[in-house]
């Protein structure tokens, strides 16, 4: 499993509190938004294998009709079968979806875009998901919050990104320090990534008053 959330960091835990409060609010909207009914077919794509945090998979266990829901990732997520036996559980490939046009009613994708590359592999990824469903729902950390969620390390990540790796490197975070890994956005450039057609709604989520997560929502 790709430890994507600093588990044996000591500040852990709070960042995991604070996680937790900002996904319920993002459910809530995601439920008010778009009113799924028992019939609505919802892709999950990024669903993590991770079972010791209670934000992991947050959509699994709330949402209301998890037996209509495709969870996907490119991680093994064949033991989370037996925790939501009603969810079918895909494991993928990076790039393309194997998946039909227009497949899903929704496509739900929380804290994934930063984690595909670059900013093209990103456009990609974001057409990738407006192919495979006639709505979407996608959210990604707020680059301009002041501390950066995975490394839980402030300020640095406002610095220009090749000074941003370089001092991940010198502080041993080579994984984090890989584009690869880890490629942050504003609103402005997650917008960008969005043809006319399908240009989003954009809500930001705040913690501690300060926007922390972007959420860009509408039809494809």
């Amino acid at each position: 499993m790709i430890d994507y959330f600093s588990l044996g960091h000591p500040l852990s835990r709070l960042r995991s509190r604070y996680a937790q409060r900002a996904r319920e609010r993002m459910l809530r909207l995601f439920l008010a938004t778009f009113q799924p009914t028992p019939e609505t077919r919802v892709l999950d794509l990024g669903v993590t294998p991770d079972q010791s945090l209670p934000e992991s998979n947050y959509f699994e266990r709330h949402y209301p009709y998890p037996e209509r829901i495709v969870a996907a990732s490119i991680e093994d997520i064949s033991a989370l079968q037996d925790i939501f036996p009603r969810t079918r559980m895909v494991r993928i490939a990076p790039g393309p979806l194997p998946f039909a046009d227009q497949s899903f009613d929704i496509v739900f994708c929380s804290a994934v875009l930063e984690h595909v590359g670059s900013r093209d592999r990103q456009q990609q990824f974001v057409r990738e998901l407006l192919r495979v469903g006639r709505a979407y729902f996608l959210t990604t950390p707020d680059r301009w919050f002041p501390v950066e969620f995975h490394t839980l390390i402030p300020l640095i990540h406002w610095l220009p990104q090749s000074c941003h790796q370089q001092i991940l490197r010198g502080l041993g975070l080579e994984f984090w320090s890989k584009t690869d890994n880890l490629n942050l956005l504003t609103g402005r450039e997650l917008m960008e990534f969005f043809p006319p057609a399908s240009r989003p709604v954009l809500k930001k989520i705040t913690t501690c008053g300060w926007p922390s997560n972007l959420v860009a929502f509408g039809l494809c």
